[in-house]
């Protein structure tokens, strides 16, 4: 990408790439390549026996070998994917020379593979491109060049509304990226990528909020991950409260067993100034038969 780090996209983008791939490979940002100072936006080497079923199309595409993943806030000139391809036939040469130096081969198949990641693309632009749709075996909006060029560009207004491709629609625009948004609200709490990365939102809206040179693109990003913000928010005041509970009851009672730990969600449900109170007043047995009544 030509944006710089500091962009509030670029850096969103990378730090959400991060928190969805660490867990299954090595993840390297600004990835410096050698023939003239490049960087790879986010280089990704995929753990031996690692899964992703909750990934989705990310996993699939993740977990077959190197990957160069190039994200866009907006469509790419042809320049800017020329760039890319350079790039990711720098990270092949460099595998190359290092299995020829280990006197060892590398198969096709196990070179690096570009995937560039855009909001919209033109009709124009992939006419430019030729790059093609294969329906049989992959969904609407992902186009692959030529076999030998081991790259893609995904289209994310194209892809289909699916829990499959939620993680790439989260780096979508307008519409799309907020539909993408509530949808990842209204994934079940205890889902840990949805955790992660709502943490992970509430991380970069935090810092980004900082800085004064916001543009009209920044300033949309914001908007269409408010909802997120806010519901990150919301789950760390309700684990900060959580806390406070329990620790309130650890000093009464030495420790939280299971039947107090049912009690502390039905604690939660009040304020602060009304739990407080009933932690520190009311014995174990009388928290027992309030609270498990009400539930």
């Amino acid at each position: 990408m030509t944006q710089q780090p500091h962009q509030p996209h670029d850096k969103f983008a990378k730090e959400f790439l991060e928190e969805l791939l660490a867990p299954i490979g090595e993840v390297k940002i600004n990835r410096e390549v050698t023939d003239v100072t490049r960087f790879v936006d986010v280089l990704f080497l995929p753990s031996p026996q690692a899964q992703a079923e909750n990934l989705g199309l990310l996993g699939r595409i993740a977990l077959v070998n190197t990957t160069l993943l190039e994200p866009f806030r907006n469509q790419p000139s042809r320049t800017e994917v020329r760039n890319c391809f350079m790039k990711l036939f720098t990270v092949i040469a460099d595998s190359q020379r290092k299995a020829k130096r280990e006197e060892t081969t590398i198969s096709e198949n196990d070179l690096a593979r570009l995937w560039i990641l855009t909001p919209s693309a033109s009709a124009s632009l992939l006419a430019d491109l030729e790059v093609k749709l294969d329906l049989e075996k992959w969904m609407t909006g992902v186009y692959f060049f030529q076999k030998c060029f081991r790259g893609a560009i995904l289209a994310i207004n194209e892809l289909p509304v699916t829990e499959e491709t939620l993680w790439f629609r989260l780096l979508g625009r307008g519409t799309v990226q907020q539909l993408a948004v509530s949808e990842l609200v209204a994934l079940p709490s205890e889902n840990l990528v949805r955790r992660n990365v709502l943490e992970m939102v509430y991380r970069w809206r935090i810092s980004v909020m900082t800085q004064t040179d916001l543009t009209e693109d920044d300033q949309e990003l914001i908007m269409n991950l408010t909802e997120a913000y806010q519901e990150a928010r919301a789950q760390a005041v309700q684990e900060g409260q959580r806390q406070v509970v329990e620790n309130l009851l650890r000093f009464r009672f030495g420790s939280v067993d299971e039947e107090l730990l049912r009690v502390v969600d039905s604690l939660l449900q009040l304020t602060p100034e009304e739990f407080t109170p009933l932690c520190l007043q009311l014995s174990r047995e009388e928290l027992l038969v309030r609270f498990n009544s009400h539930g």
